[in-house]
């Protein structure tokens, strides 16, 4: 029994359940919403699906309207509920739904911004560092973030956990046998059967070279209903690392306290990366009260992740500025626990980069000048301020 829950600000009633149902064709069951799979199969996909559950604005609208030509848009009922109807600023809001701003793209955007294509040995497998690799089992997650980095390849339905592609890979990582390291994501590998995560998973295991495996994952968050106990003897099993992602406090509902005690109490380590997001989480207050939630529930927080350049999110990026004032507000101010790394996961393939004086060489203008763990040298551009541009477009100028 959970005996400190962390609840949303407005846990949804059976009332707003019944709603979404309804707008996705379905009677409210309390038996169906609490199945992962029913929850999978009736997400909100369509224009026509928000715009009976929110007071949209003419941005998102627009933005709906372009998202799919851009990238797919997907919101799982539970996590639908939890979205404020009338407010286009709430957070969680802000992460799933697109706005017409996703248009607008930066002369510093980027397609692949971490730069795994080019450290593609085998499709579907990225080896930068030395010693590890990144697995993208699928392209699937349970809902999509406006903000995501693999946006060029998640959601597409070409990423599947065919036996020939992992076949590929798993020869590859026993010819290397520098590589002790595994992290499995995606897309989101825990939207995988337990049969063939397990299969996944054994193969891995089975290689004696490798000591670590982890597995990125937000569903917890989208979809807490699927963290059963039969997913976790899965990953007790084969001794798997979970690294979750949390943005906002209101994510931490009941229903995610009951996800994270199942995990914490099969014995899965729990660590969290988050992502700095203007709206959403860009606030001492913000932060503290989200990473303060995680502890409560067993969640180290891990990373805080800068905002990756994708293309079309610049209305989402903060400044690097913006990311180092609210680590030393925090440091020192809370738990030490409480206050992750701050990263930027460096443009062009560089590999994750802690910010701080001896990474962060040079920032001025909007540029920081960074140095990796190999002492190479990138550079990462805050976004330029688009609200002119954006002006003009909403005035259809050209």
């Amino acid at each position: 029994m959970i005996s400190n829950p962390i609840l949303a600000q407005s846990l949804p009633t059976t009332i707003q359940r019944q709603k979404i149902c309804e707008i996705v064709g379905e009677t409210y069951s309390e038996e169906n919403w609490q199945n992962w799979q029913w929850q999978m199969q009736h997400r909100l996909t369509k224009l026509e699906h928000l715009e009976k559950l929110l007071r949209l604005t003419s941005a998102e609208t627009e933005g709906l309207m372009i998202a799919t030509d851009k990238f797919a848009v997907a919101v799982t009922p539970y996590f639908a509920s939890l979205l404020d109807s009338e407010d286009a600023n709430c957070p969680l809001r802000i992460q799933v739904i697109p706005k017409k701003e996703e248009i607008i793209i930066n002369p510093t955007d980027m397609v692949d911004p971490c730069g795994e294509d080019n450290d593609s040995p085998v499709p579907g497998l990225v080896h930068r560092y030395p010693d590890r690799v990144l697995l993208l089992a699928l392209d699937s997650c349970a809902a999509y973030c406006r903000y995501c980095t693999r946006s060029r390849l998640v959601s597409q339905g070409e990423m599947n956990p065919i036996k020939r592609r992992l076949d590929a890979i798993i020869a590859y990582l026993e010819e290397h046998t520098e590589v002790r390291d595994v992290l499995i994501s995606g897309g989101d590998p825990l939207l995988m059967a337990n049969e063939v995560l397990d299969n996944l998973l054994a193969r891995l295991r089975g290689i004696s070279h490798i000591e670590f495996v982890r597995i990125g994952s937000r569903v917890p968050c989208f979809l807490p209903q699927r963290i059963t106990q039969e997913l976790v003897k899965v990953l007790r099993k084969h001794r798997v690392w979970l690294s979750v992602h949390f943005c906002h406090v209101r994510e931490l509902t009941l229903e995610v306290a009951q996800a994270c005690d199942l995990l914490a109490d099969g014995g899965i380590p729990l660590g969290c990366q988050t992502v700095l997001l203007k709206g959403v989480n860009d606030s001492e207050t913000a932060l503290k009260n989200l990473f303060h939630g995680l502890l409560k529930l067993r969640v180290r927080p891990y990373y805080l992740y800068q905002c990756d350049p994708v293309v079309g999110t610049g209305h989402l990026r903060t400044s690097i500025q913006t990311g180092l004032d609210l680590i030393s507000k925090l440091r020192g101010h809370t738990t030490g626990y409480a206050v992750p790394t701050y990263v930027i996961d460096a443009p062009g393939g560089g590999g994750k980069v802690p910010i701080q004086p001896e990474t962060l060489i040079a920032y001025e203008n909007g540029q920081g000048l960074l140095q990796n763990w190999e002492g190479k040298t990138f550079t990462y551009t805050d976004p330029v301020e688009y609200a002119k541009e954006f002006d003009k477009l909403i005035r259809g100028e050209p």
